[in-house]
């Protein structure tokens, strides 16, 4: 009898953990796998494969359905709809270049003249180079200098001469003291559009020197230093002072403070282009009494370039009264005019 009731309570109990009326677990899920974060969303009603690893019970699908407007405003987001309410979000920014593009044309063309005024004359100031085919050679002279130096607590002497003869020019300019002397000569042809030199020598124990060969267009050295292009206008060390003088004297109103003459110019070991810039003129107080004077500048470009200081004498014809010439580490030597006398 004990048997029989237990049998009959086991059956009884039975269908509480197993039975075929059961429904399938996944089944009923599958669609509402749509929204997962791992899936993009292709529409509200989309399917997705069913998920093979992971069952799902209905605590889980519950909250779902919540992420599904999300899915919803995506497909919203790709209908034209949409479009048209963010378009004027993100063309806004457009039309505002195109508001402020009318100014722009005012703005150009007040630009546009500052800028040719400003270049106008360093252009044109730099366009003379010698090129100007005017020039006015002064007259054979022998100018005598008191010279200056601070490495010396004296004064030495020195002399520029200056002959033309025909269409031919020499120059000499030379220092001397306590027997020594420095010496360097210029000497070529005289041309429509200046001084044409054919040979630069600098002595001081030796000489070395500088020849002008025009047929080949290149200035070659006696010191096996290289050979460099000849260039139109080109002068040397010593010719460059009295091209200077020839063009200034032809026409004083052109070269104006600020003017920036360009030339080749030639030592006995290499050549570099100067620019000399026209001053103002003063009234210098010398050995020689008073002298009116245009200053000309020639400023470093290189570290150890030399700083030349000209002043031509506005009533010598435009000859040198005053040459300083300036090291890099700050050593000089200034000659300063004396006398003048006619060429011997």
């Amino acid at each position: 009898m004990v048997v029989l009731l237990v049998h009959i309570a086991l059956l009884s109990t039975a269908p509480l953990s197993i039975g075929p009326s059961q429904p399938p677990p996944a089944k009923p899920f599958i669609t509402r796998t749509v929204v997962t974060s791992n899936s993009p969303a292709k529409g509200a009603n989309a399917a997705k494969p069913p998920a093979t690893t992971q069952s799902v019970n209905k605590t889980q699908v519950r909250p779902r359905p919540v992420k599904a407007p999300a899915a919803d405003a995506v497909t919203a987001s790709r209908t034209p709809s949409t479009v048209t309410e963010t378009a004027p979000e993100t063309a806004a920014p457009v039309p505002a270049p195109a508001a402020s593009a009318p100014p722009a044309a005012p703005i150009e063309a007040i630009a546009t003249e500052p800028v040719a005024e400003v270049t106008a004359a360093p252009r044109a100031a730099r366009e003379l180079r010698t090129e100007t085919g005017a020039v006015r050679l002064p007259g054979s002279a022998l100018v005598k200098y008191k010279v200056e130096a601070n490495k010396f607590p004296f004064s030495a002497n020195g002399e520029l001469l200056w002959q033309t003869e025909g269409q031919q020019y020499k120059a000499r300019l030379s220092f001397s003291a306590f027997g020594q002397t420095r010496l360097q000569t210029s000497q070529g042809s005289i041309t429509p559009e200046g001084l044409a030199p054919v040979r630069f020598a600098d002595k001081y124990r030796s000489e070395v020197a500088a020849h002008f060969n025009r047929e080949q267009s290149k200035v070659t050295f006696s010191a096996n230093t290289p050979d460099v292009p000849l260039l139109a206008g080109a002068q040397d060390r010593l010719s460059v002072i009295l091209q200077l003088a020839a063009l200034i004297a032809a026409n004083p109103a052109q070269f104006t403070p600020a003017t920036t003459v360009t030339i080749q110019v030639v030592s006995a070991r290499d050549a570099d282009t100067w620019l000399f810039t026209v001053g103002e003129e003063e009234t210098l107080s010398l050995a020689g009494g008073e002298q009116r004077a245009l200053k000309l500048l020639r400023n470093p470009r290189q570290p150890y370039d030399q700083k030349v200081e000209l002043w031509l004498g506005t009533r010598l014809d435009y000859l040198p009264v005053r040459l300083k010439i300036t090291e890099a580490n700050s050593d000089f030597i200034d000659q300063k005019w004396q006398s003048i006398e006619a060429a011997p």
